[in-house]
């Protein structure tokens, strides 16, 4: 059985669309899911990135592209009143729930339906107070050993040369976005075109130009 390490940001919305489809693209596979709650804002400022909604000819797409692409799998998706938010009261939210840091299941889908399915604020202080209540996390998340955790997972995910959320690691292999899960299936199902020239081509094409 093969374990399956969902590095996630309940910021975006590909990754509730990923986190949604994930049994359903998986089905009938053994395996494993271990959540990992990372700052995606993080890992923008790392790689020099300006995130999708911080472009707004590309805002307006993503927010579209996402609302279809939810009614094109059955998943329940609302905007939220403002977005980009600060997430970091839900990510550490999520990180208290487990004592590893780990949160199940049940936990990110209630947290990711704060978000993405109640075209609410889903920073407002009330909502998250609220939301905490429902959950009961075993720690404080205002606590050091919550904070560390959830950096202790981004950089985990920076060192392993994650750039974006939703990602999946299994093995050696890194995955990224919702489109990548029959590219997913397909690696926990054995395909051989993983141990062949095509997944290594990427390293014998050179950079041609680099903007300054």
């Amino acid at each position: 059985m093969k374990t399956i390490h969902f590095y996630l940001d309940f910021i975006s919305p590909y990754a509730w669309l990923a986190f949604d489809a994930l049994p359903r693209a998986l089905e009938g596979i053994s395996h494993r899911v271990v959540h990992k709650p990372v700052l995606f804002a993080a890992m923008l400022k790392h790689h020099g990135q300006l995130g999708p909604a911080e472009i707004p000819a590309k805002r307006d797409w993503t927010y579209r592209q996402v609302l279809w692409q939810a009614r094109q799998q059955g998943t329940p998706m609302q905007l939220p009143t403002l977005h980009p938010f600060n997430p970091l009261g839900l990510l550490r939210l999520a990180t208290a729930c487990d004592a590893d840091g780990q949160p199940n299941r049940y936990v990110c889908e209630q947290v990711f339906r704060h978000v993405w399915c109640a075209a609410e604020d889903a920073a407002d202080p009330q909502r998250l107070a609220q939301l905490a209540a429902h959950l009961g996390p075993a720690r404080d998340a205002a606590s050091t050993e919550v904070k560390q955790a959830l950096q202790a997972h981004t950089d985990e995910a920076l060192a392993l040369g994650v750039f974006g959320v939703p990602s999946f690691r299994v093995d050696d292999k890194l995955f990224w976005g919702q489109d990548a899960l029959p590219m997913l299936r397909a690696y926990l199902q054995g395909d051989a075109w993983f141990d062949g020239p095509d997944w290594q081509a990427p390293s014998q094409c050179g950079v041609g130009v680099r903007r300054s």
